[in-house]
């Protein structure tokens, strides 16, 4: 009983798996998942299995076909399709492909093979934003997990990405994970056994670092530490100065401790503009990293680099890995409007307030002076987003006084988002000190802003829905991007009141929960047009790139790096757009605008479009923006003709700006440095290619579901949007459906799923790969019905038909094959594959194998082109099988006495020579051992089934 070899158990036969140890066995059943498997100790099975002789695991072989139940090709080809979509267990090098539910982009194998030549991993991903981080990373973790590396891993993330990546963990790499956060831990906690820490039962985590970084939760974390830690956004745990952004760099230092431990970080923006910070994250891959000089390293020290750390543009990924289509054009462009003679009026009065306020003040302390500039400032920003956010700030500032120690700091980073943390989208609570006639100015200001709300007057809201209009006319589905709460909710109210039914107009604020924003944005229906008005609460955690193709920045961010993060949100890989459209929206009198396009985002798009991905202002750009919009209130600006202040500051802005470009520069060579262009794409699309041609590829999937539905009356319909299909899942559309098949169909009030077999998967569409639930209850239950050789089965192991696509008697064998890979005092691994094997001959006990391409080809597409009786079907397929002989159980010398199986056995044994060399030339690419490396078919194969396609002879109709 060899890894590999078929034997009965509990009435049923199973497969040997692999075993940890010779005391148990590991079985699975002949036609089901490792999943489905059993585990058998041997002592156990020996004690009770004279009594109950079925607990015994005894020899068996696999039900040969026969020639009572004969169909035609069609089902020949469902049951192929179903034998190979059900293996998980794949032959080829990429152990993982068989498991996931979707298929990588070449490219996206990189970190894989860089993966694989790790032990432990320590990788930094810093692939461009929207490239795909999340599938480079947890493509590393299934390979390591299917290959018996790891038991147990952990995603670490903000709390805001916690659904994300479970999301992608369950539905994309078929694991189950749990989520670790303040608010799921007591259920946790119910679920976990006696004696046992829930961070030891659970084996896929993705927890919160924030809630896992205090002192209360980080030992007994760390004590349980699984084998992989994956960590998300690794530019908000460098080292910098902050409690919060410490405690989790000090939680990564402590989980990178462990020489063993693989650890894989990913971040889009890994440089923040300070070397210190950035050097930091290469430290928790090796600690040395830490200390080298970046900007002069010797070759060495690069190579070494290098094998830890990748970075790569979507320009290197278009030019490199001839991945042209993944990601949709960006056009950028700007957008302006013209203050009202009302909105200047309350800009102006607005600013010689705060003007007044700051200049008075400029005999207090200094901490009292720096509130009050930040206050006066913020008030600014907020007047001029929005009336209804002027309102509600004006009123508020109107009745509030107080002052804190850390006032200065909170206003600090109020006025200056952070790109790292969710911005706080309220009206702040801080306030300016005003006396009784100070707040009675800001009533007369708030009385003037209500006054100026609609389309009439606020020249901002007008020329808004102008742009969401033209949009909307050119096909795209616009979010509208806010930076106050009142701004957003305004603006979507008008928006509706002027598109009516053309459109679904959906708002989302910091107001709502995690899961009232899905919710919000899962209502939109993909067959109309749509418009999402949102503030930055949703900037990062929900992916908006299925349902909107076009930005609009309705509030100028202070900081490029959110600019890009919005963008991000539908720029990005799973965009089915060819092109996106992003808009910055100004106006062309707002000197709050000007002062940040000047200084901040003119100068991020210039770098953006030079180098081909955003950079990070550099350290200084808060301090330089700072000493700009200071002088808003005390220097002396004067007007331009176009109403901005002129402010003499061009010296200061020129400096800061040198500074940015030569980090960019820094940039640019790093990118050159680690974009790995040494691995070739032609390379791993050969062995994806392999791949595909074993487990099936998005085509096959296609196939199979389509074929087999029309054969199990399952209405699918195609829609209009490319590449959606409709199946109807009511009650009354599936009574006939077999109770199992009926049970993985998702619940449907409308009785309608919308479902797709591309990746990216269209908006509104469900994706269904060779892992979803229903394809495999669908493979199951056709390989259970065709081996179950009932009465009337609704595919058969035999076929047989007349065809002009063969000129002589041809046979094609379906073989599902095991291998056992074997490599040195490792255990072994156990892969399949169902080979189709085409020969001429077989009936006069001769093989000649025809090519597996052509193959396949006559297995897809011959069709009957003349009737074949049911007696002549019966007749042929009774004589093949006759001259294949008996199948014996076992053989390790297994068909070395038979003709034709000595011809089958010869080209398995070429099968598998094949793989072994697909399997050593990954290896080598990745520098691993291949000394040893065995690929060994176990033998007998098992027959599943076969088709016979007679040639037409004369005038046959």
């Amino acid at each position: 009983m060899q890894p590999g070899s078929v034997v009965r158990f509990r009435h049923r036969e199973w497969v040997v798996l692999p075993g940890e140890t010779k005391e148990v066995l590991v079985l699975r059943p002949l036609t089901g998942t490792p999943e489905e498997g059993v585990h058998v100790h041997r002592r156990l099975m020996h004690l009770v299995g004279g009594t109950l002789p079925f607990e015994r695991v005894t020899p068996a072989s696999f039900p040969l076909p026969s020639a009572k139940n004969v169909s035609d090709a069609t089902s020949t080809y469902l049951l192929w399709q179903a034998a190979r979509l059900i293996l998980r267990e794949g032959a080829t090098p990429f152990r993982s492909l068989g498991r996931i539910s979707i298929r990588p982009r070449v490219y996206q194998f990189v970190p894989l093979l860089m993966a694989l030549r790790l032990d432990p991993v320590r990788l930094l991903i810093a692939d461009d934003v929207g490239v795909g981080k999340t599938i480079e990373a947890l493509l590393i973790a299934r390979e390591l997990w299917d290959r018996g590396e790891i038991r147990r891993l952990c995603i670490l993330c903000p709390p805001y990405l916690c659904e994300q990546w479970a999301s992608e963990l369950a539905e994309k790499f078929n694991l189950e994970p749990v989520i670790l956060r303040s608010g799921t831990v007591g259920q946790l906690e119910r679920k976990t056994p006696p004696g046992r820490s829930l961070y030891e039962h659970f084996p896929v985590q993705v927890a919160s670092i924030d809630f896992l970084k205090t002192e209360r939760n980080r030992h007994q974390f760390l004590q349980f530490c699984p084998e992989l830690v994956i960590a998300d956004e690794v530019h908000g745990a460098a080292a910098a100065p902050g409690r919060s952004q410490q405690e989790r760099h000090s939680l990564l230092k402590a989980v990178a401790q462990k020489p063993s431990r693989h650890l894989i970080l990913l971040t889009a923006t890994p440089h923040s503009g300070i070397p210190e910070a950035f050097r930091s994250l290469l430290g928790l891959l090796r600690p040395e990293f830490e200390g080298w000089d970046l900007q002069a390293l010797s070759e060495e020290q690069r190579l070494q680099l290098a094998r830890h750390f990748v970075q790569r543009t979507r320009r290197d990924i278009r030019e490199t890995w001839q991945e042209l289509t993944c990601f949709p054009t960006r056009e950028a462009g700007d957008a302006t409007y013209t203050l009202s003679e009302r909105q200047r009026e309350l800009f102006e009065r607005t600013y010689a307030f705060c003007s007044e306020l700051v200049r008075t003040g400029e005999h207090l302390e200094q901490r009292r002076r720096r509130v009050r500039y930040w206050g006066a400032l913020a008030l600014l920003r907020c007047v001029m987003s929005s009336p209804a956010a002027a309102v509600a700030a004006l009123r508020y500032r109107s009745g509030l006084t107080p002052e804190a120690e850390d006032l200065e700091a909170e206003l600090s980073r109020w006025v200056f988002e952070s790109a790292e943390e969710r911005v706080d989208d309220e009206w702040s609570a801080l306030a300016l000190e005003a006396g009784d006639s100070d707040r009675r100015r800001l009533q007369a200001l708030a009385r003037l802003a209500e006054h100026l709300q609609g389309p009439e007057h606020d020249t901002k809201l007008a020329r808004a829905i102008e742009l969401v209009k033209r949009l909307l006319e050119e096909g795209f589905h616009p979010i509208l991007w806010c930076r106050y709460v009142a701004t957003a909710e305004y603006l979507a109210s008008h928006l509706r009141q002027h598109l009516g039914s053309a459109a679904q107009v959906a708002c989302v604020t910091g107001r709502m929960g995690d899961e009232e924003r899905k919710a919000k944005i899962a209502e939109l229906a993909v067959e109309q047009p749509r418009v999402l008005v949102a503030t930055d609460c949703l900037s990062e955690g929900i992916n908006l790139q299925e349902k909107f193709t076009a930005v609009i920045h309705y509030d100028l961010p202070w900081n490029p790096n959110r600019l890009e993060q919005r963008e991000g949100r539908v720029d990005r890989y799973g965009q089915k757009a060819d092109r996106v459209k992003v808009i910055r929206f100004f106006g062309q009198d707002n000197p709050i605008d000007g002062v940040v396009l000047k200084v901040l985002l003119d100068k991020a798009r210039e770098i953006h479009r030079t180098l081909g991905t955003p950079v990070p202002v550099p350290e200084a750009s808060e301090s330089v923006t700072q000493a700009v919009l200071e002088a808003l209130f005390l220097r002396q600006g004067e007007w331009s003709a176009e109403r901005q202040l002129v402010l003499d500051l061009d010296g200061e802005v020129l400096k800061f700006h040198q500074q940015w470009e030569e980090q960019a520069q820094r940039e640019k060579l790093n990118r050159t440095r680690f974009a790995q262009r040494a691995l070739k794409p032609e390379e791993v699309q050969r062995e994806l290619e392999a791949a595909d041609a074993v487990l099936g590829d998005p085509d096959a999937v296609r196939e199979f579901f389509l074929t087999a539905a029309q054969r199990l009356n399952l209405t699918v319909t195609p829609q209009k949007q490319p590449g959606v299909y409709q199946v109807s899942v009511g009650a009354e559309a599936t009574a006939t459906l077999p109770e199992a098949l009926r049970l993985a169909l998702p619940a449907s009030k409308s009785g309608r799923w919308l479902i797709s077999f591309d990746s990216p998967t269209p908006p509104g569409a469900e994706y269904v790969g060779r892992n979803h639930r229903f394809v495999a209850a669908l493979a199951h239950f056709l390989l259970e019905e065709a081996l179950s050789a009932g009465e009337n089965p609704l595919i058969c192991r035999c076929g047989a038909l007349r065809s002009r696509a063969v000129a002589e008697l041809t046979t094609l064998l379906l073989l599902r094959v095991r291998y056992l890979l074997e490599l040195s005092q490792n255990q072994p691994l156990l892969g399949e594959e169902v080979l189709v094997l085409g020969g001429v001959g077989l009936e006069r006990g001769e093989a000649q194998w025809l090519e597996t391409a052509t193959a396949w080809q006559l297995l897809a597409k011959a069709k009957p082109d003349a009737n074949l009786p049911l007696a002549e079907k019966q007749e042929l397929v009774e004589h093949l099988l006759a001259c294949l002989g008996p199948w014996p159980e076992t053989g390790e010398n297994w068909g070395t006495g038979h003709p034709l199986q000595q011809a089958v056995r010869e080209r398995i044994g070429q099968r598998a020579s094949e793989l072994e060399a697909a399997h050593r030339r990954i290896r080598q690419a990745v520098s691993l051992q291949v000394r040893g490396l065995q690929v060994k078919p176990q033998f007998p194969p098992d027959l599943l089934g076969l088709l016979v396609l007679q040639p037409l002879v004369g005038g046959q109709k």
